[in-house]
């Protein structure tokens, strides 16, 4: 028995070489056909996850619970059709005749997802964003897939990073940019990734994946998923790199990618705020600011193959620059404001609104109006500085007093509804006599009386002052 064990021991010896521990490097890179030659977690991070969370996720995938709520959710959230045309009205019946078939794919491993339809937008910036519009069979297996892997990532994420995640909203990166503006750190590194969706290293991103993933099949069809491709004019244009904005799974992939560089700053101790690919460290003075943007650049070129765009990034003062369409003022106690690019961007918004030419009845134009107004002033709600707000309330009416002035055109009829709006006789005459244009008559003290405030509160027009009151009162 003891010569035995001995012997036994002495052949494990044999086959376990002594490898002096730190002296193993990892290579982090996956195949490109996405099944084989998967790296293993590190044994720490083996140990966190259960042999069910990373083994045999498919089957949780599939399973009808989840992709019920997947269903939910696509069908919450709207959005147009594929290359395919199915628009969401048909998601139904074709998943009654066609399940079974892609569930079984989808266990096996078989699945292929079809190319996204490309879509570009224009930037407020300048430019256009480019989208990747899934079909809605592929809108809810990615759907699926998130629900099943965001709880296996996202808790390890940093927290600091408030994009795209359960219980983080970006008025929480704001709030906390203005907590560290407020403490001293009163220089910004404003870092922006050139087309970063676009850029994503597939490579990369699936080592990172791999890590807590075991489920080859789920690897594999993550894969697929970033090498669909896309379809241009009746062409199907491979993706060697980037992950598609517009799909359900793309702002996980995103933070998974980019949850390295938020340990990396935190193991440095920098202070910092994270909303996708838009990230911003607050530091005390510009040196150190560009120490850490020199560093910064150096990890996202280097160690992530993504670009920094140089032209949009800049260490400079954060009342100088914008984040999530806010800005800060310069005070001790900073505060929160719109950014200038901010109120560009609605009064460009609100001429399409209020364009003398556009023939419609001033009715419809307030509704559409106010909608856009209640979303927009949800989301920007949260600055401390209403007087840009009665600026702008003032700007509007003044816009609408042109549109009825055009739609009066004659001077009779301008002068009969400024009296019936209870303007005096002489007054009425004077507007409608006038050779000025649309836009100064506006002005006027007598249309500012005949058409102001009052009125158009009659007429329903929301009022940014007044519904951001409403919003600050205690619940």
């Amino acid at each position: 028995m003891m010569e035995g064990e001995a012997t036994m021991r002495s052949r494990d010896a044999q086959r376990q070489p002594n490898i002096p521990k730190g002296n193993c490097q990892r290579e982090e890179a996956v195949n490109p056909q996405g099944t084989g030659g998967v790296p293993s977690a590190l044994p720490a991070q083996e140990a966190k996850q259960p042999r069910e969370e990373t083994y045999d996720l498919m089957e949780k995938v599939v399973e009808r619970g989840n992709m019920t709520e997947a269903y939910k959710r696509v069908m919450a959230n709207k959005g147009a059709a594929g290359i395919d045309g199915m628009g969401l009205e048909s998601l139904r019946p074709y998943l009654k005749e066609e399940w079974s078939r892609i569930k079984q794919e989808l266990l096996e491993g078989t699945y292929r997802p079809q190319p996204v339809r490309r879509v570009e937008i224009p930037k407020p910036q300048g430019g256009t964003r480019k989208l990747g519009i899934p079909t809605v069979v592929d809108r809810l297996i990615q759907q699926a897939l998130n629900q099943i892997l965001m709880p296996i990532f996202d808790p390890d994420f940093s927290t600091n990073s408030y994009g795209f995640r359960p219980g983080k909203i970006a008025h929480q990166a704001v709030k906390k940019a203005k907590e560290y503006i407020a403490d001293g750190y009163r220089w910004v590194v404003d870092m922006d990734l050139a087309q970063f969706f676009d850029r994503v290293n597939h490579d990369i991103l699936m080592a990172r994946v791999a890590r807590k993933v075991k489920d080859k099949r789920i690897l594999k069809l993550i894969r697929e998923y970033l090498k669909a491709g896309v379809m241009l004019n009746g062409i199907r244009v491979k993706s060697e790199e980037g992950t598609p904005q517009g799909g359900p799974l793309s702002p996980l992939l995103a933070n998974i990618i980019l949850d390295d560089l938020d340990k990396a700053l935190e193991s440095r101790g920098h202070r910092f705020c994270r909303y996708a690919d838009d990230c911003n460290v607050y530091v005390r003075s510009r040196r150190a600011g560009q120490r850490v943007m020199e560093g910064m650049a150096k990890f996202l070129e280097g160690r992530l193959k993504l670009q920094v765009n140089w032209e949009k990034s800049a260490v400079d003062r954060p009342w100088n620059r914008k984040f999530l369409g806010f800005s800060f003022t310069w005070h001790k106690a900073a505060k929160i404001r719109l950014a200038p690019q901010t109120v560009k961007r609605v009064k460009e918004k609100i001429r399409q609104f209020t364009g003398r030419s556009r023939s419609i009845a001033m009715e419809d134009r307030l509704d559409t109006l106010n909608q856009y107004l209640k979303g927009w002033m949800g989301y920007f709600r949260l600055i401390d500085t209403p007087s840009v707000l009665k600026e702008l309330d003032e700007w509007l009416r003044r816009r609408l007093r042109m549109c009825l002035l055009k739609q009066w055109k004659r001077p009779k009829t301008r002068r009969r509804n400024l009296v019936a709006l209870g303007i005096p006789e002489e007054w009425a005459c004077n507007i409608s006599g006038s050779r000025k244009g649309y836009w100064r008559l506006a002005l006027t003290p007598q249309m500012n009386k005949a058409l102001g405030l009052a009125y158009w509160r009659e007429q329903g027009l929301v009022s940014l002052v007044e519904t951001y009151q409403s919003h600050r009162q205690p619940a």
